[in-house]
């Protein structure tokens, strides 16, 4: 999955714009970015906690001459997951899917919030998971037509 889907399935899964769901991530990888940066571990309850690595200078070897080298300190991203994570990674059932967030109109009128409850457990249940398979072929069948014209054109060059 990559940046565009994860905001399309945000704002499917909560509700949100897609304007909305993208300020979200762009929200909480900065956050991410500036707590590990700082040196503090980033916890999310459930999901992980993102740690500050620091790796210390060192000597290495250059794989084509074998000279010794220099390897300058540097920072990295340690995560750890958190207990939830690993037991839904390790489940065999499904997952369970977000609430979306209550709109204005449901809350505005009592008649229509008793008929949207009665409607939401149906939308929770299985159309959800039907979506997320079709969604994820899509793009792979694209990057296999890319990968093809890419083939022809650097062999069209050779010639």
């Amino acid at each position: 999955m990559n940046r565009t889907e994860l905001i399309e399935a945000v704002s499917g899964d909560t509700g949100l714009t897609r304007q909305q769901a993208e300020a979200a991530l762009d929200a909480i990888v900065y956050e991410v970015t500036s707590g590990v940066r700082s040196g503090n571990p980033v916890r999310i309850t459930g999901f992980g906690t993102f740690k500050l690595r620091e790796r210390q200078a060192r000597r290495g070897r250059n794989p084509q001459t074998g000279a010794p080298v220099r390897i300058k300190a540097s920072k990295g991203i340690g995560f750890t997951p958190g207990v939830k994570l690993k037991a839904d990674l390790n489940s065999r059932g499904a997952l369970g899917k977000p609430t979306p967030l209550a709109t204005t109109a449901t809350k505005a009128a009592p008649a229509r919030k008793v008929a949207a409850k009665k409607a939401a457990p149906a939308k929770k249940a299985a159309p959800a998971k039907k979506a997320a398979p079709a969604k994820k072929a899509a793009p792979a069948k694209k990057a296999v037509a890319k990968k093809a014209v890419a083939k022809k054109t650097a062999a069209k060059k050779r010639r």
